[in-house]
């Protein structure tokens, strides 16, 4: 592997199993733009439970998909042309099936048990879980430093978990957490079909894929007659608080989060672009405790710097060198 070789977005024309190579030296866009996304992510955990303190999770999810689709409307024309590509379009149904449509059934399920630090704590299993789908399904490998970078960010995540309280806004953090968990699965899933299709299709188009398929799924899903108690939280919200954070759900993380992450993933392999995702239980216990007056124990402090720790590890450069070694 001496020479170099160019990222570039390959036209729709391309095989369907073809995966964009991999630069031997990733540069730092792609690095920033997730890095962007895990901030806005990690804010979506505050966001959406500030939604569900006023409509139900279907309600909250059909606005904020409904609004991503109507800023993604630019795209539909070039999505219809590519969908008619039947290896394409089968991918793209997989994938936005995983996400959003199963993952935020179950995140929005999730938060309604659980808090919005733990259900982050949860998420930050899905390197590993992408790394190992990344092994089965794309023949992507990862070196022992990039490993060992996730072991300690995941050792971090099951620390602080020690220190999750049961409290009004967290009923049933046992079963919370196991929906979060279940999204972790779903998220996988989304992840190996954006990184497949990466090779063919811009990340924005990709975006504006999951925004249209996930305000059809919620919109449908909104109309069943079935009603849930909204959740409680431990500070009073202004009455227009919900209907501005499902927008901001939609528009700043929905288009803005998933297209950075999107970008990164056709730039970087698949488990390392997921690696940031273990930042979002560090960025959301924070911003728990700023928003919605959450307690962080001086232990989960410690623990959070272990999973930054860890996130630095495997993205070094050596985790790099190791990475295109077993390439």
């Amino acid at each position: 592997m001496g020479r170099k070789t160019r990222i570039s977005i390959q036209p729709i024309n391309k095989p369907a199993g073809f995966i964009m190579p991999l630069s031997p030296r990733s540069p730092v866009l792609p690095h920033f733009a997730l890095l962007l996304s895990m901030l806005i992510w990690s804010s979506t955990f505050i966001g959406l439970k500030i939604a569900l303190s006023v409509y139900s999770p279907a309600v909250a999810m059909a606005l904020r998909m409904g609004a991503a689709a109507l800023f993604c409307l630019p795209f539909l024309p070039r999505l219809v042309r590519t969908l008619k590509d039947p290896a394409v379009r089968g991918v793209l149904l997989l994938g936005v099936l995983c996400e959003p449509c199963l993952y935020f059934l179950s995140e929005t399920s999730a938060l309604r048990y659980t808090s919005s630090a733990q259900a982050g704590m949860v998420l930050a299993l899905l390197p590993l879980s992408v790394a190992a789908g990344a092994r089965v399904f794309l023949g992507e490998r990862m070196g022992s430093r990039a490993w060992l970078g996730f072991a300690l960010a995941v050792s971090g995540v099951i620390w602080i978990s020690f220190g999750g309280e049961v409290s009004e806004s967290s009923p049933a953090p046992l079963l919370g957490n196991a929906l979060e968990a279940l999204a972790v699965l779903c998220a996988t899933g989304y992840t190996l079909c954006m990184r497949k299709l990466s090779a063919t299709i811009p990340p924005l188009l990709l975006t504006a894929g999951m925004s249209f398929a996930g305000a059809l799924f919620f919109s449908a899903l909104s109309l069943l007659p079935f009603s849930v108690e909204p959740v409680r939280l431990a500070v009073n919200v202004p009455d227009w608080m919900p209907l501005a954070a499902v927008l901001y759900l939609g528009i700043v993380a929905t288009f803005g989060g998933y297209g950075l992450y999107n970008y990164g993933i056709a730039r970087l392999s698949a488990a390392r672009a997921a690696a940031y995702t273990n930042l979002i239980p560090v960025i959301t216990l924070f911003m728990g405790v700023l928003c919605l007056s959450e307690h962080i124990t001086p232990v989960q402090y410690l623990a959070a710097a272990l999973v930054v720790a860890g996130v630095l590890l495997s993205q070094s450069e050596r985790a790099m060198r190791e990475e295109h070694a077993h390439a």
